[in-house]
């Protein structure tokens, strides 16, 4: 127990064997809540432990004891530990939220004998992804939360869920065939899908096609994070969901898709021939999302659309390929993460107190519940950008990046993140006055908020406004991980040392060797 690398695989192992303990008690609700719960709990509290050790250095576990690049490693570095922990805290308290809907709602709406181990089957998905030191696993990550997420989407078996869950099947689908012919392609190119020895195989092979497998990657991940003009899925799919399966999606799916595109083009193609396409799909991503989120007259749809836009200004720090962008970067992603799952919750409250999404059909809720119009305009604000909050932090360190690079076209997306915070807040303030000022057009239904509903709301409010009071530090861990993909070597060096996980061979093989196939010095070693 004093090698912490036995923490690495348990943000995975513990979600799948709850998922397999909740579905064999599928009749017994109470206990597939109490799985998931203390299933959940633990994982946070791995991730968190995870996040202060991977400091120090990444630490990495061989799966089936087979040492890379022949086996499959999860690695935890800087960057994946810190998308664990927020992710492990908006799956925790999400769960918390949908458990006391079931309850308000008698549990009629929902069948939980069927949510509880899809739930548990998409975070370990997700942990998958984020841990994956192997592009090929980082394919099964994928494919375990996207099969999870096909039935999260629809719950409840309507029409419409029904309709924007086949639309959510088919791109996801397509995406996942871009990504499996890429994983194949470099594999004929390179010889390898571990993500330590491509970094060191890709630069050897031709420039043009080491091009085109970094397109193929991209477009591939783009659908996943819904860049532009890869993203007009995602507004006609996350609404019809469950407020719940809707605040998990927003905050975590597209990231994924992000954190994808961060560790690729971080670690396999550092040259930065991309970036000048990835800066043009940021600035489009920026305005065009923003402009229909403008235009909304849904509370879901304009969150859907706001979502959409910021993913542009984690594609803007990506792109900018220097150590202060993609420190921003994943700060705004972690920020993120949070704001916009907290938005979706509240959204959720509101229509359960209003009746309704729709801006026309809502008002005055301000005076009727006023708790819920603080937690509404707190992550509303932060998401704007209004100083001092974790928002606004995030895109100052964007647009100073933007501003050190100097070109005419990071100027160009400097202006753009400008616009879209302004526009940004515009479309909040909007949706703040007709949901929580105007005169509501007909009285509005007196329905009680339940507490464990507004509890893990207020407290993602609260980690979003602990990431503006912890801001210094957390911005200081992310600058050190920014560095460190920037060097590549830690990275790789805990994959790959010399003479030990580069032989790709079990610690046991060797016991299945006879003395006469080692050298004489090795015989005396394994010799009874």
């Amino acid at each position: 127990m004093n090698d912490p690398t036995w923490l690495v695989p348990l943000p995975v192992v513990v979600p799948l064997f709850g998922a397999g303990l909740a579905l064999a008690l599928y009749r017994k609700p109470r206990a597939q809540r109490l799985i998931s719960v203390i299933a959940l709990t633990m994982v946070l509290i791995a991730s968190a432990t995870l996040l202060v050790l991977a400091d120090g250095g990444p630490l990495v576990v061989d799966v089936g004891g087979w040492a890379a690049p022949v086996g499959i490693d999860l690695v935890a570095d800087r960057l994946s530990a810190l998308m664990l922990t927020i992710s492990s805290a908006v799956t925790l308290a999400v769960l918390l939220y949908s458990l006391a809907e079931g309850e308000a709602d008698g549990d009629e709406a929902a069948p939980v004998s069927i949510y509880h181990p899809t739930y548990l089957v998409l975070t370990a998905g997700v942990a998958n992804a984020f841990l994956s030191g192997d592009l090929f696993n980082i394919y099964v990550g994928f494919e375990i939360l996207l099969a999870a997420s096909y039935v999260l989407l629809t719950l409840g078996g309507t029409g419409e869920r029904i309709r924007a869950g086949s639309i959510y099947v088919v791109v996801a689908l397509l995406s996942s065939v871009l990504f499996l012919i890429a994983i194949a392609m470099i594999y004929a190119a390179t010889g390898t899908v571990n993500l330590a020895q491509l970094a060191v195989r890709l630069p050897e092979i031709d420039p043009g096609v080491r091009l085109v497998l970094q397109i193929m990657l991209l477009v591939a991940f783009g659908i996943k994070a819904a860049i532009f003009p890869l993203s007009a899925w995602l507004p006609d799919s996350y609404p019809t969901a469950p407020a719940p399966v809707t605040a998990v999606f927003a905050g975590l799916l597209t990231k994924v898709g992000v954190y994808a595109i961060i560790r690729t083009q971080t670690l396999l193609f550092p040259d930065g021939r991309a970036d000048d396409v990835l800066m043009w799909a940021a600035l489009a991503t920026m305005l065009i999302g923003i402009l229909g989120a403008v235009a909304q007259d849904d509370i879901k749809r304009l969150l859907s659309f706001t979502l959409v836009s910021h993913i542009g200004y984690m594609i803007f720090g990506i792109a900018l390929s220097t150590t202060m962008g993609w420190t921003a970067s994943i700060y705004y992603v972690a920020h993120h993460i949070t704001v916009q799952t907290a938005l979706f919750l509240v959204v959720g409250l509101i229509e359960r107190r209003g009746g309704s999404t729709s801006l026309d059909r809502l008002g005055g809720l301000a005076k009727m519940a006023p708790v819920l119009a603080i937690l509404f305009f707190i992550p509303a604000m932060n998401l704007s950008g209004i100083p001092p909050l974790s928002g606004f932090l995030g895109k100052v360190g964007l647009l100073q990046a933007g501003v050190a690079v100097g070109t005419p076209l990071a100027y160009t997306l400097v202006v753009g993140g400008v616009v879209t915070s302004l526009l940004t807040l515009y479309a909040l303030v909007k949706a703040w006055n007709k949901a929580f000022w105007q005169t509501p057009p007909a009285e509005l239904p007196d329905t009680r908020l339940p507490g464990g509903m507004i509890g893990p709301t207020a407290a993602l409010v609260g980690l979003g406004l602990a990431l503006t009071i912890a801001g210094g530090p957390l911005y200081a861990y992310t600058e050190r991980a920014a560095i460190a993909l920037q060097e590549r070597s830690p990275y790789i060096d805990a994959v790959l040392p010399d003479g030990e996980r580069g032989a790709g061979e079990s610690a046991d093989a060797v016991s299945d060797q006879t003395p006469e196939d080692l050298e004489p010095t090795e015989q005396a070693e394994v010799r009874p």
